[in-house]
């Protein structure tokens, strides 16, 4: 098998790993991890606070993006494989790729974009391959809407 044969296979496992993490975690209760926004000139910044013991997945970004972790420990799988991280960490996001993550120690995770865009549903829309409408607590959000799900079936 040529390596670029081998590295698509990988790529393709580890997403396919993390889709299936996240259709398992779809009707679960979905824990509270605060956003908030920051601009400077040509520059948005998109922090989250994540509680110890979080699994989460993140969503695919449409460009390459710095990250900064600045606070507590993740352990992070990607297309390259699982890798453990602590504050302070640094890293490349490449476009395309689905990332997923348990918080080891309560963390805060921080993407850098260049973009001189300020209103947080284009936002979402320039920079992701999602919605506002599905990441934003809109109808539309596959968190939400299995956990209201998972909630009226339990009643």
């Amino acid at each position: 098998m040529s390596d670029q044969a081998q590295e698509l296979q990988t790529v393709c496992s580890a997403r396919e790993r993390v889709e299936r993490l996240e259709a398992a975690m779809m009707g679960l209760p979905q824990t509270d991890c605060p956003v908030r926004h920051h601009f400077a000139p040509g520059v948005y910044a998109r922090e989250i606070t994540i509680p110890k013991d979080t699994v989460l997945v993140g969503v695919v970004h449409k460009r390459d993006n710095l990250v900064v972790l600045s606070a507590g420990r993740l352990r992070l799988v990607t297309d390259e494989g699982t890798v453990e991280i602590a504050a302070p960490h640094t890293r490349m996001c490449k476009a395309g790729t689905k990332n997923a993550a348990v918080a080891l120690e309560d963390s805060v995770w921080t993407n850098f974009f260049a973009t001189d865009e300020t209103d947080t549903d284009k936002l979402v829309e320039l920079l992701t391959e999602s919605t506002a409408d599905e990441l934003l607590g809109g109808s539309k959000n596959k968190q939400l809407a299995a956990h209201r799900a998972a909630t009226l079936s339990q009643e």
